[in-house]
């Protein structure tokens, strides 16, 4: 058997840290369901380029972030939000 190699205790840098994730407000308020009626709650997740934001940058959970999404995409059908911007 080979001989077993010493781990080298080495000092994480800063870059090679990942930031804390920003809690899910959906989760900390408890939310069952996200509404589609909830315009201007819905317009935070929309840039304003008329486009859905991501996850990582909206900070909600995989779950709610597909609410969402669906929640947008009724509210454009019944014309609550815009598709794009003007």
């Amino acid at each position: 058997m080979p001989p077993k190699a010493k781990k080298s205790k080495v000092k994480r840098t800063t870059k090679d840290r990942r930031p804390k994730r920003k809690p899910c407000s959906f989760c900390i308020e408890k939310a069952v369901d996200v509404s589609y009626r909830d315009v201007n709650r819905l317009r935070k997740y929309v840039s304003e380029r008329g486009k859905i934001v991501p996850r990582r940058i909206s900070g909600t959970c995989a779950k709610h972030q597909r609410m969402v999404t669906t929640a947008v995409k009724r509210a454009r059908i019944i014309a609550f939000l815009p598709y794009t911007s003007e």
